[in-house]
């Protein structure tokens, strides 16, 4: 599970640098693709498949299924992880997240997320003013404790 938020930046050559407790959950070569609301996915292999099939299992006759496996298959990359722990993140991807230099990772559960700072920080100033509202709007099953949870 991915947790916490991890302010770095961007290199010239567009490379980042992954916090090391992403890098080590997200293993050797995660992918990358766009993202929803103005960033970037990154997906460990394992957690791609998972995506993936649940893309998979949508059905084609549907337009808006196409285009959303479309959008996300697309623009995916393989990320090649550096002994530093750097990766380059392809130049379409940049712009398409509008990365400039602070950039923000974002644990997001069953994903990391890659914004551009500014535009994370607005995004989270808006979905504050409505935590309230969003967590009232979704219903999550209720979950007893068990012996293993202690």
């Amino acid at each position: 599970m991915y947790l916490g938020t991890y302010y770095h930046t961007v290199e010239e050559k567009g490379r980042i640098s992954l916090p090391v407790k992403f890098r080590t959950q997200l293993g050797k070569k995660p992918i990358m693709t766009r993202g929803l609301d103005g960033c970037l996915f990154i997906f460990s292999q394992a957690e791609w498949v998972d995506f993936s099939q649940g893309i998979e299992e949508t059905t084609i006759t549907k337009k808006t299924h196409r285009d959303f496996a479309r959008l996300m298959a697309n623009e995916a990359t393989e990320l090649e992880i550096d002994a530093q722990g750097r990766a380059l993140v392809p130049e379409h991807l940049r712009k398409l997240a509008k990365l400039n230099k602070n950039v923000v990772f974002a644990g997001s559960v069953n994903r990391v997320e890659l914004w551009d700072r500014a535009v994370y920080h607005e995004y989270a100033e808006g979905l504050e003013k409505k935590a309230e509202d969003i967590a009232e709007s979704i219903e999550l099953p209720a979950r007893k404790v068990g012996a293993d949870d202690k």
